[in-house]
């Protein structure tokens, strides 16, 4: 099945390749809670190697205006800290200081430490999904990537990724779509 965008030779429906996901995004699959059908969300095998964003961007094709980063953010009120997904096209930066801490309603956030953002999520660092991260987390989506038609996003794990419609993204459990979240 050739791929919705980027250069690669076949994308399967992720569906199909559940046994390559991170056991958390594979879950989410399988009970897929969204109006998109879950067919419609690829796989692409890819090399660990070229996992981070720019070097992936370039290898297989897809610009960073298809490319979604998903990050951990913690924020912190007092004593208590809040975890978040953040997802945001690849040539845009989360306002995390800004949008995020208030959203969160945090009096400082920033990303993750990397073992935090691994061990809560059960995913590998530089394969973090939005798809998968957990149930009571708030996942925060920069409006423009859910217009966009299809993007890019971990599969949990550094080798693969997901190919994704944009819209799908917004259906995830815990996500509010926000404007301006990418600066």
């Amino acid at each position: 099945m050739p791929a919705p965008i980027g250069d690669f030779d076949e994308a399967p429906p992720a569906t199909e390749c559940l046994d390559l996901l991170a056991p958390p995004v594979a879950a989410v699959l399988r009970a897929w809670p969204g109006p998109v059908p879950v067919e419609r969300v690829r796989y692409v095998d890819t090399d660990p190697a070229n996992a981070d964003t720019a070097v992936f961007g370039e290898v297989y094709g897809v610009p960073p205006e298809q490319s979604a980063n998903c990050v951990v953010v913690a924020g912190k009120r007092g004593q208590d800290v809040t975890l978040a997904g953040c997802v945001v096209l690849a040539h845009t930066r989360a306002d995390v200081n800004g949008l995020v801490r208030r959203h969160l309603g945090a009096r400082k956030a920033s990303f993750a430490a990397m073992d935090t953002a691994v061990g809560e999520t059960g995913m590998e660092y530089g394969g973090i999904s939005p798809i998968g991260l957990p149930d009571d987390w708030p996942l925060l989506i920069d409006a423009a990537v859910t217009s966009t038609p299809y993007v890019v996003v971990g599969s949990g794990r550094r080798r693969g990724k997901l190919l994704v419609p944009g819209e799908a993204l917004a259906a995830l459990p815990g996500a509010v779509v926000l404007e301006g979240l990418g600066g």
